[in-house]
């Protein structure tokens, strides 16, 4: 015989009147690709769009200032590509998230959403409330149930493999592409370790180009060396860090169509409001100020005339 208990959430679920969260999917996975982007060009006769979304900690606000300005000028990707911070902004946005959402849920996140210290020899972030903090905001939703196909690198770190994750546990793979080495402890998926996607692919164009994009939309938001402090030791780390991700981006941004790089300077505390904005309007600027290249070389590459992108003041 039912409960009474159980008989009344029955009523209730059977109305409506209570939601039940999806529990989390199967482990993060990088599985052959279920979308033929060349197939897709073919059928509908147009170029296919890729908008690649870079690495750079506190500065990932700037993706979403990028972001406003691509979704006003009615510019939507194909699919996304996105590595450490641009992982996190990016399958937001792909979940359907507009630029005034991602705007709120940017402006409104605190340490103790995503921050959870735990000591260990590997680091002193454990990393699970980003995972959970990026799955609750998703409901859960799988990277193959994403609303724009959304591909998140990572590293592997026992042999320094880069890895593609685009089926499973979304959060665990935006988890592995943030986890900064020695920072956060690596993120353990099916007993293999991943950390930062930075470390191999600080702005991921490549990927998108042999995912079968005709047209990338990077957005660069790596730290420039001249602009590093040097005076200390945690400077001269930064440092070392950023020369080699410059020397990487490099060798792929030269593959983009459009390079999106957003002027910040100073280094922004992620927790700052203040500095969000700002980070955000400098992304904004970056963008506005590319997309007439954007529409240009777009319209270049459209096969139907019907099609043509306009900028409007």
């Amino acid at each position: 015989m039912m409960k009474m208990g159980n008989f009344f959430l029955a009523i209730a679920l059977s109305f409506g009147v209570v939601q039940v969260q999806a529990e989390p999917s199967v482990v993060a996975q990088a599985q052959p690709d279920r979308i033929n982007f060349h197939q897709v060009k073919h059928i509908e006769k147009r170029p296919i769009i890729a908008l690649v979304l870079g690495s750079g900690g506190s500065r990932g606000y700037a993706h979403i200032g990028a972001i406003e300005v691509l979704e006003q000028a009615g510019i939507q990707p194909d699919f996304i590509v996105g590595t450490s911070a641009g992982s996190l902004v990016g399958a937001l946005y792909a979940q359907g998230k507009t630029a005034s959402e991602l705007r709120e849920i940017a402006l409104a996140m605190k340490a103790s959403d995503v921050r959870d210290i735990r000591l260990d020899k590997k680091g002193f972030f454990d990393g699970q409330k980003i995972e959970d903090y990026v799955n609750g905001l998703l409901g859960n939703t799988p990277l193959q149930d994403l609303k724009t196909p959304m591909y998140v690198v990572a590293t592997q770190l026992k042999h320094g493999q880069k890895v593609v994750f685009n089926y499973g546990n979304t959060g665990q793979a935006v988890r592995a592409s943030v986890s900064i080495p020695s920072m956060f402890i690596p993120t353990d998926i099916a007993g293999l370790e991943y950390v930062d996607g930075g470390l191999v692919s600080p702005v991921p164009v490549n990927i998108a180009r042999n995912l079968g994009a005709d047209f990338i939309i990077a957005v660069d938001i790596l730290a420039q060396p001249e602009h590093t402090q040097t005076h200390h030791v945690w400077g001269l780390f930064n440092q070392n860090i950023n020369i080699m991700q410059q020397h990487l981006a490099q060798q792929e941004l030269q593959h983009a169509d459009i390079v999106i790089q957003p002027d910040i300077r100073e280094k922004a505390h992620i927790f700052d409001v203040s500095s969000r904005e700002k980070i955000m309007q400098a992304g904004h600027i970056a963008a506005q100020q590319q997309l007439s290249n954007i529409v240009h070389v777009l319209n270049h590459k459209q096969m139907s005339s019907s099609e043509k992108f306009q900028v409007f003041d």
